[in-house]
């Protein structure tokens, strides 16, 4: 059966014959490709386009992550990461720790970018983290730094009594150069006063986002689903994300990640007794394509929380990228999830498999080899 005479018969047909004459999906549109089976044509539509945009090749990025502390006084549900101040296994990492770190990962690796991400520590100034990036750009120009969700920035900014347009300034002044997306959740209330309710808001969220964009620091964005949402709610999280780019066009890639529950207080308290499966993944990296085509450049894969067999199909239902290889990664793993790192070879190898070339990039998607 030809795509044409699938798309007519499909009950989302005129959704995608509009995706591929140009016309993104309205926020109506979107509830109904999340609410429609039609995954494989979803897929088809979604792949069609990246190819298009990027031929059959995806890229990614030799980094490690950095969790420079697990001290955390935000007590989100969906985490088994985070530790209270004082406890027995709590941590932060000095900034010789740092360095040897990133020197390591640098001389094995050759590394393109450190993703810094730690908990809401209320014993950490800002020259920590002034220094720690100071040091890292210092020492090695050609790791490039992503670091900070925005409910990190938020709260160094109460830390100091000051505003985060203030912290975000002095953090790129002392080298921190795009932000995370982490923090987004689902940017909904209703939700994330369930699943994190001493976190920043929605409204926090994408003020601080633009604050960052407006400066010059770009962006990721991601969403977390899986959990208590309603497909309403990842509509609107979806066109909060639209809307702002629409403004500054400062995000540069969409990583939608599935929750894993294991070892967090939502499986204890049964809110979610396990993860969304393999099909929810390619719906929302298909509906992502559709969403943010010609909007948002870049779709992750999401290998973190999926494994590689379904970042393989990822990249054949919309994504772009691979996504980086994770050295050093704590927080998924604290879940019990499978591995969640990788080597640059493993994801060469992993894209050569699905008869795509790899491209590894550098922090700003800039090309740095074909392999």
């Amino acid at each position: 059966m030809s795509q044409t005479k699938q798309i007519n018969q499909s009950d989302i047909g005129d959704i995608l014959e509009n995706s591929l004459n140009g016309i993104r999906p309205n926020h109506a549109e979107c509830l109904r490709l999340l609410e429609s089976d039609d995954v494989p044509l979803m897929g088809l539509t979604a792949g069609h386009l990246t190819k298009k945009q990027f031929g059959q090749k995806a890229s990614f990025v030799n980094n490690i992550i950095l969790n420079y502390t697990n001290v955390c006084i935000t007590d989100c549900k969906f985490c088994a990461f985070y530790r209270s101040p004082g406890a027995e296994d709590s941590y932060t990492l000095t900034l010789d720790q740092i360095e040897s770190r990133v020197k390591v990962a640098w001389e094995m690796f050759k590394i393109r970018q450190v993703l810094i991400q730690g908990g809401h520590n209320p014993n950490l100034r800002i020259e920590y983290y002034e220094n720690t990036f100071k040091m890292m750009r210092q020492k090695f120009p050609n790791i490039g730094i992503h670091g900070l969700s925005t409910s990190e920035i938020d709260m160094i900014a109460r830390i100091e009594k000051s505003s985060t347009k203030e912290v975000l300034s002095r953090l790129k002044d002392a080298g921190l150069q795009s932000i995370p997306g982490a923090g987004a959740e689902i940017l909904v209330d209703s939700v994330k006063d369930i699943i994190s309710p001493k976190k920043i808001s929605s409204v926090d969220w994408i003020r601080i986002m633009e604050e960052s964009h407006t400066m010059g620091l770009p962006a990721s964005a991601t969403m977390m689903y899986g959990h208590v949402e309603s497909n309403a709610d990842i509509a609107d999280h979806f066109f909060k994300i639209v809307e702002l780019q629409q403004r500054t066009n400062g995000f540069m890639a969409f990583i939608p990640w599935n929750f894993e529950p294991n070892n967090t207080l939502m499986q204890k308290e049964n809110l979610v007794p396990y993860g969304k499966g393999g099909i929810q993944l390619l719906k929302m990296i298909a509906i992502s394509r559709l969403v943010f085509d010609g909007l948002i450049p870049h779709i992750q894969s999401s290998w973190l929380t999926n494994g590689v067999g379904m970042a393989q199909l990822a990249l054949q239902y919309g994504a772009d990228d691979f996504g980086g290889t994770l050295i050093g990664e704590e927080v998924v793993s604290c879940t019990g999830a499978r591995s969640t790192e990788l080597t640059g070879k493993l994801i060469v190898d992993a894209i050569h498999q699905i008869g795509y070339s790899a491209e590894e990039r550098d922090n700003f998607y800039n090309s740095i080899a074909l392999l």
